[in-house]
Formats: structure tokens, C-alpha cells, sequence
């Protein structure tokens, strides 16, 4: 391996960190982007970036799965699971709960706001928002009101299958054991394709993406596998290396695929494309393109990050605490910016700067002040 197991692998690390920092580029984008709904939208949109961040789209957040897992797999050679229940339940529970009162609310202020549904007024809002039973909006209520969790269903998502791997977390380990010394990569490759594309097939059309925890099943099976590979990934030594040496292969999947589908959505394959509706085989294609791709991008950076990102430096050491605090606060502090600087009609390449700059400034600003004390640590899962 590139890194041995007595060492902390900074690889996994900068993978987090770069996962994590491409969600402020890909929701500011959002606010640009043409024809996809958002909290609040530019009034000059673009139908390329759709063609840009179709890149990421299906596969960014399966990276985010994947790389927990195999941090809490990493972990979990050297820390009891018990402890780990408790650890990831503190860092992920409280931070949603104190994100979903005090920090979200803004972004659905703001969205009703552009849409003329209420007038200005932060703290009535804010009041009704943490009201379950109130009157305001009620066309846009959940079970518990206006109470949302938005960007940040990430955490309930990524809490309740860590409490799976936990739970079984011995015989998983022993069957990763055996996965190591008996499979060789390839065939979990092409396992985890066809695996996503039963996920793909059976699930996607009946359970829509909602976010909504309980009634999400086929982001849970997608995501669900991705985690378990994740987990079962970071305890295979000869699956790791394997991804490392063959990283340039990995690249020309991850190409290939995003190639067919760009051109696809600009009628490169117009028969192709007319014979989805009526022949199977033609689905289970396009899936193959699909989970190949979807595969492809995420072991294409696993493997260039395990050769090129082995060491660790100020920035790593700064992002490995503030991460969390920074993805509480990005999405929130994007549309806060944007909505205030829309009305001066900038030029879009000059707006973009200004929320970008904006929105790292104060994610950086937010971070510096809630790490100073007990109390804002625990609400933003610092360690105490």
C-alpha cells in the first residue's frame, strides 16, 4: 500500500475535504444552472452548466458515502463499535437537531420570500419555522410543519447506516477478511454495476428522490450499497492497490461514460434513445453506462488521491476540524449572499465571485467563532 495501516491515511482525508468543498461549487451553481428548481434561482441562468454539473451529479454524493464508510471502517480497528454508537450519534444528531432550528431556517425564509408568499420578517418567521402546528405556508408543510433539514439530510442519512455497520460490524469484518484473500477486484467492480442497476431498475421509478428519510428507497439502496462497498473497501489491501495501479483505466470508464451521456441529452444516440421505453435490453444498457460511470469517477479518485495525496499539511490539518462547521454553514450562507446581491443586477461572472468569496469568508468566520466554546462545539460536532 501507499500508506500502511499504522499510519493515518491523509488520502481518505483529502478526499473528504475535496468532496466536501465541491458542494459549495455545485450549489452555487445551482442558483445558475437553467431548468433545475432551487431555493433561489439567478435571473440569468445557463443550460451548459447543466452539461458541467451533470460531471458530479451522479456520483458526488455517493463519494461522500463512500469515504465515511471507510473512515468508520478505518476507525473501527482501533476503537470499540460501542464507543462509536455514542461518538457518531453526539456528532451527527446534535448538529442536526441545532442545524434544522437555528441554521436552515434562513434558506426556507428566503425561498418563500423570492416566490412573494410572505413578507420580510426574520423572527416571525423563524417563529412560525419551529412551530409544527402552524398556520404559515401550509401547502408546504411536513409532518412537523416547515421544520426542514434541507442540505443537511446528509447527516440522519449517513447516522442510520453507520448504526447498521456498527450493529453487524463483526461479520462484516470477517466477511471483508474473506473478500480480500479470495476476490480479486474486477469482479467486485463489475458486482457493484449490476448491483446498482437492480437498485436502478426496481426502485427508482416507485420511490422518487425525496431526502425524506422514511420514504426514500432507492436512494437508501443506492446509497446503502455504496456505503457497505465503502466500508468493505478500506479493509482490502490488495482491492486498494489494485484501484491505485489501475487509476488511468478507471479514468477512461469515468470518461467514457460521461461522454455518452452528454451526448445523449444533445441527441448524439436519437434511435437509441427512442427504444428506452420498449426494450429492456436497451434499459439495462443505459444502466451499464450509468453504474459504470457512477463507479468509474469514484474509484478514479480514490486511486489518483491514494498516489498523489499521501501527505498531510496545514490546510488538510485545518479542513479535518472545520469540515463539519463549514457543511452546516455553506448552503445557508450561499443563499443568503445571493439573495442579497441580486437585486444590484451584477454581471454573472462577477456575482459567482462575490458568492464564492462570500461564502467561504463567512463559513471561515463561522467556524473560527464556534470552536471557542463548549457549547457551540457540541451543537456543530467538534470534539470537546
Amino acid at each position: 500500500m501507499t500508506q500502511t495501516d499504522t499510519l493515518r491515511r491523509y488520502d481518505v482525508d483529502w478526499l473528504r475535504t475535496l468532496a466536501f468543498s465541491l458542494l459549495i461549487f455545485y450549489h452555487i451553481g445551482m442558483y445558475y444552472v437553467q431548468d433545475w428548481g432551487w431555493h433561489i434561482k439567478s435571473d440569468i441562468t445557463f443550460r451548459w452548466l447543466q452539461e458541467v454539473m451533470i460531471l458530479t451529479n451522479t456520483w458526488r454524493m455517493s463519494l461522500l458515502f463512500f469515504i465515511s464508510a471507510m473512515v468508520l471502517s478505518l476507525v473501527l480497528k482501533n476503537t470499540a463499535a460501542l464507543s462509536l454508537i455514542k461518538l457518531r450519534s453526539n456528532r451527527l444528531l446534535i448538529p442536526l437537531l441545532f442545524g434544522m432550528f437555528v441554521v436552515v431556517f434562513p434558506q426556507v425564509d428566503i425561498e418563500a420570500m423570492s416566490q412573494n408568499l410572505i413578507e420580510p420578517g426574520v423572527f416571525d418567521f423563524w417563529t412560525s419555522y419551529i412551530n409544527p402546528n402552524t398556520d404559515l405556508l401550509t401547502e408546504h408543510h411536513s409532518s412537523i410543519g416547515l421544520l426542514t433539514w434541507n442540505h443537511l439530510w446528509f447527516l440522519p442519512y449517513l447516522w442510520v447506516y453507520s448504526m447498521v455497520i456498527l450493529s453487524a460490524h463483526s461479520l462484516l469484518a470477517s466477511f471483508a477478511a474473506q473478500l480480500n484473500e479470495k476476490v480479486v477486484f474486477p469482479a467486485v467492480f463489475i458486482v457493484l454495476c449490476f448491483s446498482l442497476i437492480a437498485c436502478w431498475m426496481w426502485l427508482a421509478e416507485s420511490f422518487p428522490v425525496t431526502h425524506g428519510l422514511t420514504d426514500d428507497w432507492y436512494n437508501h439502496s443506492k446509497y446503502m450499497l455504496v456505503f457497505i462497498a465503502g466500508y468493505l473497501f478500506a479493509r482490502a489491501d490488495n482491492w486498494w492497490q489494485f484501484v491505485i495501479d489501475k487509476r488511468r483505466w478507471f479514468f477512461l470508464i469515468a470518461l467514457l461514460g460521461y461522454s455518452f451521456i452528454i451526448a445523449d441529452r444533445n441527441g448524439g444516440f436519437v434511435w437509441l434513445a427512442s427504444q428506452y421505453q420498449d426494450s429492456a435490453l436497451v434499459q439495462v444498457f443505459y444502466g451499464i453506462v450509468y453504474s459504470a460511470n457512477h463507479w468509474g469517477w469514484i474509484f478514479l479518485v480514490i486511486g489518483y488521491a491514494g498516489k498523489y495525496l499521501t501527505k498531510s499539511n496545514r490546510i488538510l490539518t485545518y479542513a479535518n476540524k472545520a469540515i463539519l462547521p463549514w457543511y452546516m454553514f455553506h448552503q445557508t450562507v450561499i443563499v443568503v449572499i445571493a439573495w442579497n446581491v441580486k437585486p444590484m443586477a451584477i454581471h454573472p461572472a462577477i456575482e459567482f465571485f462575490i458568492v464564492l468569496g462570500g461564502t467561504v469568508f463567512f463559513c471561515y468566520a463561522g467556524y473560527e467563532l464556534v470552536k471557542r466554546t463548549a457549547l457551540t462545539r457540541l451543537f456543530f460536532g467538534l470534539k470537546s
